[in-house]
């Protein structure tokens, strides 16, 4: 996941560079091309052993096992156990789409998908929302179009440690405590850029009140994405990050255009409160709905 604001930094320097000579429609061409090398990614990646073995695949789940294994042993020289995947606790997966949906309802999970679809749909309303009109915002405050680039790229340049710092703090405090703190540092860090940006004020301090909140919503992403597929068990787990997932879609449409348009209303101060309000729901939901994942098999886990 670290490698996502990576791509996010990498993405708008091309920008910068090449939008003054292609245009919008040029840069969507050029950034179209890195997608293809998925089709490359995929056919290397290993099919989950667990997931494998939910459909009666035991032998090509131990064979995938075996293989990592080595691997590890060869990088680490040490000599490891013998385990096979098969588990007492592992359950068939579901037949087909509608089972695995109301599993998702089940007694067991209600609880958890309620929390991820309250939380995903929050967050994403409130990143996009603000990350959509960071440049527009910056452009209007005087800044003309390359240099909001510009700024905004340096500014996303802090969400690299903000992932790695995130990645270290989910095993040290926790998956729950862990996305609390950085929803609610995202909350404050949003709240006080939105402040610097309507009172225009000198722009290195709007920098660092932007590397602030990129620090934490980049460092959000890092733990809601590690949280989220902890929740559920194996035969279950994509669909149900998935959906999840897929409602925060629905957030990420409705922030950018809802946030427009309470902008001439509400100003920059407005918009960034707003934001940083959807990401302080999301951090209370967590708090009350959630349960912690760290250290536990996933066999405890999941029911």
């Amino acid at each position: 996941e670290g490698f996502l604001p990576i791509g996010f930094v990498a993405a708008g320097t091309l920008i910068y560079f090449i939008l003054p000579l292609v245009g919008w429609r040029g840069v969507f061409m050029w950034l179209a091309l890195p997608a293809v090398f998925l089709l490359v990614i995929r056919r290397h990646v290993p099919e989950s052993p667990r997931w494998l073995e939910s459909r009666g695949r035991d032998e090509v789940a131990d064979c995938t096992i075996s293989h990592i294994e080595a691997k590890v042993q060869a990088a680490y020289g040490k000599p490891l156990p013998s385990v096979s995947v098969t588990t007492a606790n592992t359950v068939a997966a579901p037949k087909g789409m509608l089972a695995t949906l109301a599993e998702l309802w089940s007694p067991a999970y209600a609880r958890r998908t309620l929390m991820l679809w309250i939380v995903w749909f929050f967050t994403l309303l409130g990143y996009y929302g603000l990350t959509s009109w960071l440049g527009a915002l910056l452009q209007q405050a005087g800044y003309e179009v390359t240099k909001s680039v510009m700024y905004t790229v340096v500014m996303s340049s802090a969400g690299i440690p903000g992932f790695f710092f995130a990645a270290w703090l989910l095993e040290a405090i926790g998956r729950k405590k862990s996305a609390i703190f950085m929803l609610m540092g995202s909350a404050i860090a949003a709240y006080v850029y939105g402040q610097c940006a309507a009172m225009k004020l000198p722009i290195e301090q709007v920098v660092m009140a932007g590397l602030a909140l990129q620090f934490f919503m980049f460092g959000m992403w890092c733990v809601i994405y590690a949280y989220t597929p902890e929740l559920y068990p194996t035969r279950a787990r994509a669909t149900g990050a998935g959906i999840a997932s897929s409602v925060g879609r629905l957030g990420s449409i409705i922030g950018p255009f809802g946030l427009g348009l309470v902008l001439p209303m509400t100003g920059q101060a407005g918009v960034f409160a707003i934001g940083a309000g959807c990401f302080v729901v999301s951090a209370l939901t967590i708090a009350w709905l959630g349960t912690e994942t760290k250290g536990k098999p996933l066999e405890d886990v999941s029911a």
